[in-house]
């Protein structure tokens, strides 16, 4: 039996670009749960960082700099974006938000659609909503 760690199946994973990368990764870890897979740093900057989310997925994300000469730049700005991540423990989720100091901008609540969700903002302005949902049920072909 094998004990190299797994690659996980290919995913959608958002990235976001921070002023202060190292401080989000410690907030998004200790207030949200993400599990911090990689952190690639030259000095304070972070080059490139990868979160893990425990239920799947997980967001990518790097400091603030300037793009290289002749690249676009990067369209992002902190704190200008937003994710909804699903979690089948809402309420956990929201306690341990709440523990760590995390702006909630949307207390706990029963969606019309069967979903259970809260809203948060995190220190670089960025939300973040944690709920039930799945998403829709895929088409049959």
């Amino acid at each position: 039996m094998s004990t190299e760690p797994k690659t996980p199946a290919p995913q959608v994973w958002p990235a976001l670009r921070a002023r202060d990368a190292k401080g989000l990764i410690r907030f998004l870890v200790d207030a949200f749960g993400f599990e911090e897979v990689v952190c690639y740093t030259e000095g304070e900057l972070v080059v490139h960082a990868e979160l893990a989310w425990p239920e799947g997925g997980g967001v990518m994300l790097g400091s603030e700099r300037e793009a290289p000469e002749g690249a676009p730049a990067w369209p992002g700005r902190p704190g200008g974006f937003t994710a909804y991540v699903v979690t089948a423990r809402p309420d956990a989720v929201h306690d341990r938000a709440v523990a760590a100091g995390a702006t909630i901008t949307m207390g706990l609540t029963e969606t019309d659609y069967g979903s259970r969700d809260f809203a948060a903002e995190d220190p670089e302005g960025n939300r973040w909503s944690f709920g039930t949902y799945p998403g829709a049920p895929r088409p049959t072909a």
